[in-house]
This record gives structure tokens, sequence and C-alpha cells, in this order.
């Protein structure tokens, strides 16, 4: 005689019944998602308006010559902070060539020269150092000078590409990075499960090595947006994204199906809106500024952004960052890589089929 179902004889099933069967059909990974996404659609246009759409100064470096202790001088400076709202770093330099090297540094956003006992201000802008930043500086410096008394001559020693009025493109091609980075091991797992830690990682580092090629080429040769250098710059990209796709491996090994959450929160709602690509780092919250330089975008961003407009100044510690990511991730997975769902070990020669 056949088993008997729950529910024969008439008899409804219990609330238990129905939540036993709930649980073993696709109803229940449908709805967990259906109110994660809704959640994620919420976060990712929260955290992108927070971070952008308002940008405001909070503490703005600022490399300083001449008058500036007393009269005319402190009072442009302090009129600058108010009109600002916002503290203004004075750096003081003994002489403009520790000033403008400091610029190149990227230690300061602006070099102000203070003259003729403080009467005259020439600013000198870097665009390159951050857009936002030279453009709040350069609206507000004219208006306190006239109120203060104060000639001001506002000139742009660092100006961005032609391709890249906005400051925008090396974002971009970060943000590229940094999504197809993932998106990449995602697709390894989905339709090259089979494939050994070892090779799983060789061929993130070769997807990663011609994506980056892909990106720099496509700005570069073909769009003429940004005039990289190239070897460089592909090496910053392919870097990205090596990192971003052993990011998404990490949390794959530890978490299985629900990966794409920790690592969407991590490299999109947190790394990109914090990364000073969009928006330059004294205008971020300052929360954000701090931990933005810590993640992948942000250090991607650095790097390149330094590369470009910078060469023989470049940091070491963008390439730490992302060294620390991709090691970190790589050692997560290769430790626990038994758990990845798709990982398996090359069974021995002499074993059966």
């Amino acid at each position: 005689m056949p088993e008997m179902s729950h529910g024969e004889h008439g008899r409804p099933p219990t609330p238990a019944q129905r939540w036993a069967r709930f649980k073993e059909s696709p109803f229940l990974p449908a709805v967990v998602l259906v109110f994660i996404l809704a959640a994620a659609a919420g976060l990712f246009a929260g955290s992108y308006t927070y971070s952008m759409a308002n940008p405001t100064p909070r503490s703005i470096p600022t490399a300083v010559t001449g008058s500036f202790e007393q009269g005319p001088g402190r009072a442009f400076l302090t009129g600058l902070e108010k009109a600002l709202n916002a503290s203004v770093k004075v750096r003081t330099y003994g002489g403009l060539a520790d000033a403008r090297r400091a610029v190149e540094e990227q230690e300061v956003f602006a070099l102000l020269e203070l003259r003729d006992d403080g009467r005259s201000v020439l600013l000198d802008l870097s665009s390159a150092s951050g857009v936002s930043v030279a453009q709040v500086l350069a609206e507000a410096a004219p208006a306190v000078g006239a109120k203060t008394g104060v000639e001001v001559t506002v000139r742009d020693i660092k100006p961005l590409q032609e391709g890249d009025p906005r400051g925008l493109a090396i974002f971009y091609i970060s943000l590229a990075a940094v999504i197809i980075g993932f998106v990449g091991a995602i697709q390894l797992s989905v339709h090259a499960r089979a494939l050994t830690p070892l090779e799983r990682i060789a061929f993130t580092l070769a997807y990663a090595l011609l994506g980056a090629f892909a990106i720099a080429a496509a700005v570069d040769w073909l769009l003429g947006a940004l005039d990289l250098p190239f070897v460089e710059s592909w090496l910053i990209l392919a870097f990205t994204m090596f990192a971003s796709g052993m990011v998404f491996t990490m949390f794959n090994t530890l978490v299985g199906r629900w990966a794409m959450l920790p690592t969407w929160g991590l490299m999109v709602l947190l790394g990109n809106p914090s990364s000073g690509g969009a928006v330059s780092w004294p205008l971020l919250p300052s929360v954000l500024g701090v931990i933005g330089q810590w993640l992948p975008p942000g250090a991607s961003i650095n790097a390149q952004h330094t590369a470009v407009y910078f060469p023989g100044h470049q940091h070491a510690f963008p390439f730490l960052v992302l060294t620390g990511w991709a090691l970190l991730s790589s050692a997560v997975f290769w430790i626990w890589r038994h758990r990845h769902p798709g990982s398996r070990e090359r069974a021995p020669a002499h074993a059966g089929p």
C-alpha cells in the first residue's frame, strides 16, 4: 500500500508540516531574495546619495606661504574657513618649491601664496588632485577676497586632461575593473565549477590581465579619453580585477550561494562611494573618507590617479592595500578550499572512476 501523504483523510497539514514543505520548495530562497534585493536597492541608492549628492568640505589640506598670521592674510584665511564651513588645514612651507612639491606628492589640494603683507593672494589649484575640491575653492576664494579687501588671483597648476574635463574617467575605469572582477569570479563559479583551486586562481588572474588590457585600450587607444601610462595603468587595473575576483571567491568559500551579498556590500555599497573617485575625500563624510582608502576601489583609484597625473610620485600604500586584500582572499580560499561549492582536488592517477 502506498504511503499516505500529509493531509490525507481530510486532515489539513499542521503548521510544522507546511513550514517543512516550504523550506524544501524553491519559494523560500525566492522570498528571501525578494527582500534582500529590495533592501539592496534602498541601500545602493542611499549610500551613493549620502556620499555624493551634496558633497561638503570638511578638512582641506592647503599649503600656505607668505604673510598669513596677521592682518589681511589672517582675515582671508578665517573668512575662507567660514565660507566653506570647513577647516582649511594650513601647512606652512618656507618656499614655493617645497609647497609645489607637496602638491605633487598630493599632501595638499591647493597652494595659497600671500603677498604684500597679505593684501593679495595667489591661489594655485590642482584639479588633478580633486576637481570637486578645486571647484569649491575657486568659487569661494574670490568672494572671500572681495569681503576682506584681499585681491585674489586663481590659476590651475595641475589641470585635468582634455578628454576628462570632469575627472571621472579614472573612477569609471576603476569601477569597471572592480565590478567585472567579481562578476568574472561569479561566472567561473557557475560555468567552470570543476576547476581545482589552483586552476581557479590562475583563470582569475588570466581574465584580470586580459580584461584590464581591454579597459585601458578602450579608454586610451580607442576613445582617447585619457592618455594613460599604459603598462602601469594596465597592471593597476589587473591587480584591481584580481583582488575583486578573489574577494568574491573568498566569500563564496565562506558563505556559499550568498557570497554576492558581502561582496556587493564591501565593493559597491561601501567601497565605490568612499573611493574618492567621483567626490574627493575632503568632501566625503569623514568616516567614509578614511575607510575608502583601505578598500580595493579606493586603493585602485588612488594608484591610478597618481600614475596618470603625478608620475614619479607614486605611493606604496594603495599597492599594499590591494596586495593585502588579494593575499587575504586567496589565503582564505586556499585554506578552506574544500568548502568552495565548485572546488575539487585532482584525483590520484591510480584512483578508479
